[in-house]
């Protein structure tokens, strides 16, 4: 990627389901090892064994693909209009402005669709990710995930109202 150029965004499609599920494991298995043991991050990659239900999820919430020299290079997904569900990036492309683009625009969407406050549950791996871009700490949780105990933290970013349009 080009210094200084966005990345392109476009909704998720059906098709880019398998995709997405291997640039999720590769994230995880390549960016968490300092954070998560080997049993930890094979219970987390677990997620996208069921194809289906990895899809599903996906499609549930509004998911956002980034593109990078025409090939997938992350993606984010919002739920419920106030929950920042998920944001991975290819291992690549880390700190090149494609977490930060997706992360941008899923705040916009979430705030254009009227949500006050956003929500992550951020692994210790995205912590710091979050934290400078605005979210607060809010709770320190540990989840059951496949046979695996694993801890993030529940963080909140309040959002600007969105601007509504109009002449001025």
């Amino acid at each position: 990627m080009a210094r200084g150029s966005a990345p392109g965004l476009r909704p998720f499609l059906p098709a880019d389901a398998r995709a997405l599920a291997t640039l999720f494991r590769t994230s995880v298995e390549e960016l968490t090892a300092e954070d998560y043991s080997d049993d930890q991050r094979a219970a987390w990659t677990s997620a996208a064994d069921d194809a289906a239900g990895f899809a599903d999820r996906l499609a549930a919430g509004l998911t956002l693909v980034a593109l990078v020299d025409g090939r997938i290079a992350g993606f984010a997904a919002l739920r419920d209009n106030s929950l920042f569900d998920m944001l991975y990036v290819r291992p690549d492309l880390v700190r090149q402005g494609v977490g930060s683009a997706l992360a941008d625009a899923i705040e916009k969407l979430a705030a254009g669709r009227g949500a006050k406050l956003l929500t992550v549950e951020a692994s210790d791996s995205a912590r710091d990710f979050f934290a400078a871009r605005g979210y607060v700490p809010q709770s320190r949780n540990t989840i059951m995930l496949g046979g695996e105990w694993l801890g993030n933290t529940t963080m909140t970013k309040e959002l600007a109202a969105a601007a509504t349009g109009g002449p001025h």
